[in-house]
This record gives C-alpha cells, sequence and structure tokens, in this order.
C-alpha cells in the first residue's frame, strides 16, 4: 500500500470511531420530510445520461454558486442539475432559489461505502464544487467512477490552509483527484499549489461573488419594502451572529437617540436562533416586528426582525446602510458584495479571513468602512445618516467595485463546459456497477 493508502485508512478508522456522534447530530438536525438515508448515499439511481453535480455545502456557497448554476442550466439544458449541500438551510435555498429546476440531495457522510454508493447511483458526467469542501473518501469515489472534478470559486483562509497542511499527504492525496481549480484569488492559487495541486490544474479566475444578478423584480421589491417602510433611516445588520446582536442592538439604539424613527432590519445567520434573538431584542426593550410572521414595522417600531430565507439582499437594496455580520466575532466575514452590488454603503468588523482579498478591494476603492465595536458601529451610522453626499458616495463606490470585477461567471462557465464536454465524449453510459451496501 501507499502512504497515502495507510493514511486514509486511519482516516476511516477515526470515522467509524466517531459515528456514533456524527449520526446523533445528523439525526437531530435532519429535515424530516428528507430520509436520513441519503446521508449514507441512499439516493434515487439515476438512469444513464448527461449529468452535472454541483456541491454547494451550505448558504453562503449556494448564493455563491448561483450564478454559476443558472449558467449552466442555460448552456447545458441537455443536462440534468443535480445540486448537493451539506445544511437543510443550504437545501431551503436552493429550493427558493431553482425551484424544480435542479435535483437536490443531501451529500453523504465521508464513509467509504457511503460516497461509493452515492457516485454509483447518481453517475455524474462532472462534479463541480463550489469554494472548498474537499472530502477524501468523496474524491476517491470520484476518481474511482471516472468522475472528473472542478472546484469553482476556490478559496483557502490562512487557517484552511494550515489544517489541511497538518494533514499533507491526505491532502495531496485528495488534490491529485482534482481535474481543474479556479481559483478566486493568486493567494489562494498559490495554497493549493503548496499542498500539492499540479500548477497547471490551477487558474485564477476571480471571485464568483462579484458576478451578483441585481434583476429588476430584486429592484421591485426592494422599493416596495422601502416605501412600506416609510420616511426613515433604515439599516441592516445581516448574517450576524452570538455576540454580534448585542452590539448591534447597542449601537440602534445610540443612532436612535438622534433619528428616534430609524429603524434596523436585523437579520441572524443561522435560522435556529431567530427565537432566542427575538427574545434578545425584547430584553432590550426593543419593540420587535417578525417578517415571518407578516408584522409590518410601525413608527414605534424599531426593530424588524428578517427571520425569513432568501430575502437579505432585497433588505439591503432598500437600506441606507449595512453591515455585515460575522466580523465583529471570529467567523472570518460573510458576503459583502452583497449589499455593494445594490449601492448601499458596506460596514463591516475586521474579522474577515474568509474574503481578505474583497474586504481589501472594496476598503482601497473607497467602497467599505470598518468598525471595531458598537461604539464605533453607531458612530459610522450616524456620520453616514448626516451626510447623504457621503452616503451616496460609499454605496456608488460599491456597485463600481462589482461592476469593475465581473467575469468570474464567464471564465469559470468556459472551463467547466469544456470538461464537461470532454467527459461526455469520453465515456460511455453510466451505470451502477460495483455499487457497495457497505457503510
Amino acid at each position: 500500500m501507499r502512504r497515502a493508502d495507510w493514511v486514509r485508512a486511519a482516516y476511516d478508522g477515526a470515522l467509524y470511531l466517531a459515528s456514533p456522534l456524527i449520526w446523533r447530530r445528523i439525526w437531530r438536525e435532519s429535515v424530516p420530510t428528507r430520509p436520513r438515508g441519503e446521508r449514507l448515499g441512499l439516493i434515487p439511481a439515476r438512469p444513464p445520461g448527461p449529468r452535472l453535480w454541483v456541491h454547494a455545502a451550505s448558504v453562503g456557497e449556494v448564493v455563491t454558486a448561483a450564478s454559476l448554476i443558472r449558467a449552466l442550466l442555460t448552456r447545458h439544458p441537455e443536462a440534468e442539475l443535480v445540486v448537493t449541500t451539506m445544511t437543510a438551510t443550504g437545501a431551503a435555498r436552493v429550493e427558493s432559489l431553482f425551484g424544480t429546476e435542479v435535483s437536490h440531495h443531501f451529500l453523504p457522510l465521508d464513509f467509504p461505502g457511503a460516497t461509493r454508493r452515492f457516485l454509483a447511483r447518481l453517475a455524474p458526467t462532472l462534479a463541480i464544487i463550489a469554494e472548498t469542501e474537499l472530502w477524501p473518501n468523496l474524491l476517491h469515489a470520484c476518481a474511482a467512477h471516472g468522475v472528473p472534478v472542478a472546484i469553482a470559486n476556490g478559496r483557502l483562509s490562512d487557517g484552511a490552509f494550515r489544517t489541511y497542511r497538518r494533514f499533507a499527504t491526505l491532502s495531496r492525496d485528495m488534490l491529485r483527484h482534482v481535474d481543474w481549480i479556479g481559483a478566486k484569488a493568486p493567494a489562494d492559487a498559490e495554497r493549493f499549489r503548496a499542498l500539492g495541486c499540479p500548477d497547471a490544474r490551477v487558474e485564477v479566475t476571480g471571485a464568483l461573488k462579484f458576478d451578483l444578478q441585481v434583476d429588476a423584480r430584486l429592484r421591485e421589491e426592494s422599493e416596495r419594502l422601502r416605501t412600506a417602510w416609510g420616511r426613515r433611516f433604515v439599516w441592516v445588520a445581516g448574517s450576524t451572529h452570538p455576540g454580534e446582536e448585542e452590539a448591534v442592538l447597542a449601537a440602534h439604539a445610540r443612532v436612535c437617540r438622534r433619528y428616534p424613527e430609524a429603524l434596523l432590519v436585523l437579520v441572524p445567520r443561522h435560522p435556529q436562533r431567530f427565537e432566542a434573538v427575538a427574545e434578545l431584542c425584547r430584553a432590550r426593550g426593543e419593540r420587535v416586528a417578525r417578517r415571518s410572521h407578516g408584522e409590518a414595522p410601525d413608527t414605534g417600531t424599531r426593530v424588524l426582525l428578517g427571520d425569513t430565507m432568501g430575502e437579505l439582499m432585497h433588505f439591503y437594496a432598500a437600506a441606507d446602510a449595512a453591515f455585515v455580520g460575522g466580523s465583529l466575532v471570529a467567523v472570518g466575514g460573510h458576503n459583502l458584495l452583497e449589499p455593494a452590488a445594490v449601492g448601499t454603503p458596506v460596514l463591516s468588523g475586521p474579522c474577515l479571513d474568509n474574503l481578505r482579498e474583497i474586504a481589501e478591494t472594496l476598503a482601497e476603492a473607497g467602497a467599505r468602512r470598518e468598525v471595531a465595536d458598537a461604539e464605533a458601529l453607531a458612530g459610522a451610522l450616524l456620520a453616514l445618516f448626516d451626510d447623504e453626499t457621503a452616503r451616496r458616495r460609499l454605496g456608488e463606490a460599491g456597485r463600481a467595485v462589482v461592476d469593475a470585477n465581473r467575469g468570474a461567471l464567464a471564465k469559470t462557465l468556459d472551463e467547466v463546459s469544456a470538461r464537461f464536454d470532454q467527459a461526455l465524449a469520453g465515456r460511455g453510459p453510466a451505470g451502477d456497477e460495483g455499487e457497495t451496501q457497505r457503510v
């Protein structure tokens, strides 16, 4: 056996030892209407035919991959398009964005038998992984079934790179099964090469997040919201995490001392926290309306809880300013380009390891302001509310950055389409031979 095989065998052993804990979590977080067997690769066997498989781990990756998925549907109408996610929230976003245009399954756990079974039954022509979610047995199963793998919008933060480098043999073995990586930035490309991916397989394409679609329907909905909210200053705190809501509410209280009718639209990152955040608002003495309950904020409502899915871009487009969460706590930041794309001034904290290049690009263009805490957030908001010209200038700079950096979608689409066509030309009908029933 090769050293890599021994290492993967040790990895498998660790997975089996941890399986009771893994299954307890899966059981607790599973969707009642979906079979838990999908986590073991128990999906319906697909008939032979062209098939594109896109994996997007959770909500953020689904949003990032949405433009690529839409483009693939248009360019390859002859192919079935299957999207997998790891999380239920990711699955919900797939359904809200694409409905029945795509099929969805949960990705199986990375047990050898589960991944082999999944690949045998799905029989994809090409696998496309959004951003970076590398599973040793899944990639090994792709190679065993002759399925080429492309990584779109590939990124490796410093932390992720250090983790993969600690398991250098396993990482190198995984990457030899990847046929092409479209890295979002030169630094990401260098990290993939440093982990052992051959230089010829790595290309810098730019960030797919810049190719956000701002359509007429989004603008119409945002205008409707703005009309309903009335003539008051509105700011959004989007994708917030524990520890950030407290800072956001403290900043809002200070803002309201100068602008009593100001409205905060608070959108926690994870749906399972909606109830807790609603209670936090009430405990802080805020009168809160809940979007999911159909409650419209009146002049006495200072907080609207955005406890729905798929509306964050609408809220950003209707606001006077936006704070993007995951950046005041050690999460790494979330999508700064969503408010920028609709011309809304962007504020964030300093914890932006997940999107450092994008954050720096916005800051260098005068399109993002950074705040360190609740006091600084309140000060930045008041400065923007006091100065319409500054507000407009910051918003226009953000939109200009997004427009100037579009193009990753076209490059990525061309590359994955070429590999899809090559795979179709080089293989016969895929069946489910060799399927195993072992977990």
